[in-house]
């Protein structure tokens, strides 16, 4: 999950980070509601973490100009205002949730994992492809039944590509999502990571499931019987209607 937190309060934002940090979620930060709306010009985020009280402008405008632009990713409202105007102008706007401050860290770093299933369109923790299963929220894999062992980077990658099932996903996409633009290592960086989390992979059981795309970047597979199902001719709707043959007439 990559997480972008538009939040003016040292305080605040640095509590956010150490927890998102300790979940193994990937973050940006700013203070500015200008800058965010940059950032999301330019990258692409699970999630945004938005406080309503920003030194330039305010998250309510934030979250218009958003929406206006057609970018559909969600956001939860982080906000000292516990009027119910304040919270009924930002989900009319198109924020997705709206959490009061102070609040349970466990609570929040809770919702945003609802929220980003939901977005993805799984309503469960868990995600199953074929022998493979991920459980978003405590970030474990298994292959039927069995504990992968990944690291940060690897759990990562998987994680964005079975939640983006079908997608083919460039060298550049991984790296923006590993490390967000900020001292990025060599593209190549991506080949020995897919490569490794392939091995990982193949020794649990779950093998030839992440297909390199060539000159596009990588995608995750369907099971080979899932995939043959897939491109198997449809049997027809109805049998073909038989016209009867007419005697000759005398």
């Amino acid at each position: 999950m990559r997480v972008l937190l538009v939040e003016d309060d040292l305080i605040a934002a640095r509590g956010i980070n150490l927890m998102l940090k300790a979940a193994g979620v990937i973050m940006d930060q700013t203070d500015s509601g200008q800058e965010a709306l940059e950032l999301l010009r330019h990258y692409e985020y699970d999630i945004i973490l938005l406080d309503l009280a920003l030194p330039d402008i305010e998250g309510f405008e934030v979250v218009r100009r958003m929406r206006i632009s057609r970018n559909d990713t969600p956001v939860i409202i982080l906000s000292g205002l516990t009027m119910p105007q304040a919270r009924v102008k930002a989900l009319s706007l198109g924020a997705d949730d709206f959490i009061t401050k102070p609040y349970d860290k466990a609570e929040l770093l809770a919702r945003m994992q609802a929220i980003v299933r939901r977005s993805k369109g799984f309503s469960q923790p868990s995600v199953r492809l074929g022998p493979l299963e991920l459980n978003l929220d405590s970030r474990e894999v298994t292959v039927a039944g069995k504990d992968v062992r990944l690291t940060g980077k690897e759990y990562s990658i998987l994680e964005l590509l079975v939640l983006r099932k079908g997608m083919v996903l460039t060298k550049e996409a991984f790296l923006n999502h590993l490390y967000g633009g900020m001292d990025e290592p060599e593209v190549k960086i991506i080949d020995v990571f897919v490569c490794k989390l392939r091995k990982k992979l193949a020794h649990a059981g779950a093998d030839n499931m992440i297909g390199t795309i060539w000159g596009r970047g990588y995608m995750i597979r369907e099971p080979a019987a899932t995939v043959m199902e897939a491109f198997a001719p449809a049997a027809p709707a109805y049998a073909p209607l038989r016209v009867p043959r007419l005697a000759p007439v005398a």
